[in-house]
């Protein structure tokens, strides 16, 4: 095989170029950068089936479980949930973290979804994106009947294989932070037991 290769060049011109074209496809591609359109038009998506959910009229738990569904398609829910639990996620195993991210992406749902109800009559807008070290700000507004409208922004990075937004600011607090401390004391007045945790989070927020 190798002979036949070696006396013919074009035949080894081509079989190296399938090797390449198989090799691309299961290797992720992390040559390329997120760009700022990607980024945007990924929260453009985003915002529009929030903007639904919020203008949908349906009841508050039917739209919790609507959140849940778009937190989950849009944002890197492992990521955002080991960043919430700290430290102690070292020492999790994989089952308690994963059992960790489905609670809290349901928390996260009920807790923000009351704030988005405050939306219902308005909208987000997409303003911008820029780049910020290693990940894409896109910069939103929300748009209130009868009251002032103020910022939000995604951040999104492409780090885990696909577009996601690891941090959602709104009026300049970070939700990272913000989860980061309200689920450190949650598990400090547990003792530390990330089971008991993980229970209270299915109906906190």
């Amino acid at each position: 095989m190798m002979d036949f290769l070696t006396s013919n060049p074009n035949r080894r011109h081509v079989m190296l170029g399938i090797g390449a074209s198989a090799l691309a496809l299961v290797l992720p591609n992390k040559a390329r950068a997120l760009t700022s359109d990607e980024a945007s038009a990924l929260i453009n998506r985003a915002v529009g089936d929030i903007n639904k959910v919020i203008n949908s009229g349906k009841s508050s738990s039917a739209m919790f479980r609507d959140f849940e569904v778009i937190f989950k398609k849009y944002a890197d829910v492992p990521t955002i949930a080991r960043s919430a639990l700290g430290p102690p996620a070292r020492s999790a195993s994989a089952t308690q973290i994963n059992k960790f991210s489905d609670a809290f992406a349901g928390y996260l749902a009920r807790k923000y979804g009351k704030r988005f109800r405050e939306f219902i009559g308005g909208e987000i807008e997409v303003k911008s994106a820029r780049k910020v070290k290693s990940f894409q700000e896109v910069q939103a507004v929300a748009v209130l009947r009868g009251q002032s409208p103020f910022s939000v922004s995604f951040m999104v990075s492409d780090r885990s294989g696909q577009d996601l937004f690891f941090d959602l600011l709104i009026e300049g607090i970070s939700l990272l932070k913000s989860e980061r401390a309200e689920i450190g004391a949650m598990l400090d007045k547990r003792g530390g037991d990330i089971d008991k945790l993980i229970g209270d989070l299915a109906t906190a927020g």
